[in-house]
């Protein structure tokens, strides 16, 4: 269905507002325009760009900081934290993530992103695998977007569990249960 700009511009307001991490690609497919007619209207209407918009609600949604390892070493953008319950992880899915051959990501890539998220949601200095059950679902292209969440489900002792899903739009493509070795006892 065409829009008339202004209609359009309106409902682009409330979709990015309902769906922060919407890309301009699956917007214009929505309105049925091109690439370009979604970012001059994001421009004209002050709305910044996809990653722009992550870090945004990833700051409003951030109370705490990550203490077992630097944001910039966990594996995809995260955009929500909750040390010791829950974290949330996007990673888009490129060239250098996949086989040449059948534009498939490695599934190292889809590990590490869990596995990278359940250390970072660890409340302690020091967070170390022990041990990992995985499975992945179905096999993820290039050009998907992961979303990844990580909630804590266990503790005891030095350890603390972990369940990690993570999906591309509302589809399970991996899911992981990381038993975690914390330094400190909770």
């Amino acid at each position: 269905m065409k829009y008339k700009k202004k209609d359009r511009q309106n409902k682009l307001v409330e979709m990015i507002e309902e769906t922060p991490f919407i890309t301009d690609e699956e917007l214009a497919k929505k309105f049925g325009v091109s690439i370009q007619t979604i970012r001059l209207d994001r421009l004209e209407l002050s709305i910044p760009e996809l990653r722009e918009r992550i870090k945004n609600v990833a700051n409003k949604n951030w109370n705490e900081e990550l203490r077992a390892l630097p944001v910039e070493e966990v594996i995809g953008e995260v955009v929500n934290l909750e040390l010791d319950n829950l974290a949330i992880s996007i990673l888009d899915i490129k060239e250098e993530h996949v086989f040449s051959r059948n534009k498939i990501a490695r599934g190292h890539h889809l590990f590490a992103q869990a596995n990278s998220l359940a250390v970072a949601v660890i409340n302690d200095e020091l967070a170390l695998t022990a041990n990992a059950e995985i499975n992945f679902t179905r096999p993820v292209k290039v050009g998907e977007r992961v979303v990844a969440k990580a909630s804590v489900i266990g503790q005891d002792k030095n350890r603390t569990i972990i369940e990690v899903k993570s999906y591309v739009q509302d589809e399970l493509v991996f899911e992981g249960k990381f038993y975690m070795f914390r330094s400190a006892e909770k």
